[in-house]
């Protein structure tokens, strides 16, 4: 009995995420959401907590419900040192690609927080450098730091507000709910509706969409 109360305890510690990789810098979390849109900004958010922080409830934002995901958002910058929240419109990502567009996205958001990081939390397995500033790169790292989670919660609940602003404008798409990916819904409302200003040009928007670029 004693062994399995162990083994519990043991996946317990390596579910809830950790606070910080170093002991003593001002790290700051970096994660950006809508990179694999048809429509709108890719948004990125950086967030300092404090030394320890901790949280509960706190985690990756795709496992959280989006009434969770409301909640937390107004706990993280109540909490947070600093956070900021920046946007790459659709024609920047057209012009500079995806990629280069969720690095110049998270550097939005460094430039605007009111504390300087010392060092970087980066989700994913590739960053462009930020002022010199080290970082550290980490695969599923909304899954492991606080910092970065917050960071993802913030951005998500951003960007899906603004596409459910955008929905509003143009009906028809889903984006109320699918937030621009590439649903079903959406591709069927290019598909009778044709595309929005606020459509990615450079993305394949439907399998054959040659007809909806011609003048």
């Amino acid at each position: 009995m004693f062994k399995a109360i162990e083994i519990f305890f043991s996946i317990v510690s390596l579910l809830v995420l950790k606070s910080s990789f170093t002991p003593d810098l001002v790290e700051a979390g970096c994660d950006e959401v809508g990179r694999g849109c048809l429509a709108g900004p890719v948004v990125a958010a950086a967030v300092i907590l404090p030394k320890k922080y901790k949280h509960k409830l706190l985690n990756d934002s795709k496992q959280l419900s989006k009434e969770d995901r409301n909640l937390l958002q107004e706990e993280i910058k109540r909490d947070a040192l600093a956070w900021a929240v920046a946007e790459v419109s659709h024609t920047e990502i057209d012009e500079i690609n995806i990629l280069n567009a969720s690095f110049l996205a998270m550097h939005r958001a460094l430039d605007q927080l009111k504390v300087q990081p010392e060092f970087l939390l980066i989700d994913g397995n590739r960053f462009k450098p930020y002022r010199e500033i080290k970082f550290e790169c980490i695969v599923k790292g909304d899954a492991t730091y606080l910092s970065i989670a917050a960071a993802s919660v913030l951005a998500k609940t951003y960007r899906d507000d603004l596409m459910g602003k955008l929905s509003n404008e143009y009906p028809g798409y889903g984006w109320q709910t699918n937030v621009g990916y590439p649903t079903d819904e959406h591709r069927n409302g290019i598909r009778s509706l044709g595309i929005t200003p606020y459509h990615r040009r450079s993305f394949t928007l439907l399998p054959t969409q040659l007809e909806l670029f011609q003048d």
